[in-house]
């Protein structure tokens, strides 16, 4: 049954009929692993930031072992801004020296982490702060220049993921925690590496085995050409639309996390839209769901 999920507050019937559709989610998704990258308007808006934290506190209450990982880019450029620190981007990555990598960990590691789990403690939920550089969680290499033009650019103390220790999650698990992770790594003699929160979200989430990879986004999930939502794509047809051009600008590297995901084990993975109050609930625990989902091609028995 598809509910109309704008009928419920004047139908108490339906209000029951929400709850008998979750069941077999939540039957389903209980003791299991889902990874959640933060971003967006989810993480600025008041509103949005209170139905998020309340999704995270449910979750955990049904048995669901939410982990996440949240960006920061907007409050980092504000902040070089006030420091008189010039932000440059290549191939939509921050160019990071020393002096930004010092900005970027304070901002993500010392206000944004703190900040979202405040939220979700305050909402009853339990979590708890780390970046990638605790406990080794995020070990980091250095990213490979990036082409532009005719040059190779150095990206300074940019970051890719090169292993992910899951013992430390599975410890934070154990003791009822829900662990929320600022996307720096450690690099070699333990110096800080700044990596894309979706990449860093998107290795965890392979690592640990999650059921799910879910990307809070500021977009409705994959539009086709007419612009239509798409509710659910293969890895093939996922490709094919960055083949054809359907997909197009930022998606691109959101759908290619996906894959990333997908290839290391992740059965589904989750482009949804942060704007829509309590987004992660509607996503989960609904039949229709609300972005796109983008499903592996050989799944596990097939």
């Amino acid at each position: 049954m598809t509910i109309d999920l704008a009928s419920i507050e004047m139908d108490p019937p339906l209000r029951a009929q929400v709850l008998v559709e979750a069941l077999p989610y939540i039957r389903n998704f209980r003791g299991k692993r889902i990874v959640i990258k933060l971003g967006g308007s989810a993480m600025i808006q008041e509103s949005l930031k209170k139905n998020f934290a309340e999704d995270i506190a449910l979750l955990t209450f049904i048995g669901v072992k939410p982990i996440i990982v949240h960006g920061g880019g907007p409050q980092i450029g504000e902040l070089l801004k006030k420091l008189g620190i010039e932000s440059r981007f290549v191939k939509g990555l921050r160019v990071t020296d020393e002096e930004t990598m010092d900005v970027v960990e304070m901002v993500l590691v010392a206000k944004v982490n703190k900040d979202v789990v405040s939220m979700i403690n305050n909402l009853g939920g339990n979590a708890v702060g780390l970046s990638g550089r605790d406990g080794r969680l995020i070990k980091a290499k250095k990213a490979q220049p990036a082409r532009l033009a005719d040059k190779d650019e150095d990206l300074g103390l940019v970051g890719e993921v090169e292993r992910i220790n899951p013992e430390l999650i599975a410890a934070l698990e154990s003791h009822g925690f829900v662990p929320v992770i600022a996307p720096v790594g450690a690099g070699p003699q333990e110096k800080p590496y700044n990596i894309n929160a979706d990449t860093a979200a998107g290795a965890l989430s392979a690592a640990l085995g999650a059921e799910k990879f879910v990307l809070l986004t500021d977009v409705p999930g994959v539009l086709d050409l007419e612009k239509n939502l798409i509710s659910s794509l293969s890895e093939d047809e996922a490709e094919e639309f960055i083949r054809n051009g359907v997909a197009s600008g930022g998606m691109i590297p959101k759908i290619r996390c996906c894959l990333s995901a997908l290839r290391g084990g992740v059965p589904k993975a989750h482009i949804i839209d942060g704007r829509v109050p309590h987004a992660l609930l509607l996503e989960l625990l609904t039949d229709q769901g609300i972005g796109t989902e983008i499903v592996r091609d050989n799944p596990p028995g097939m």
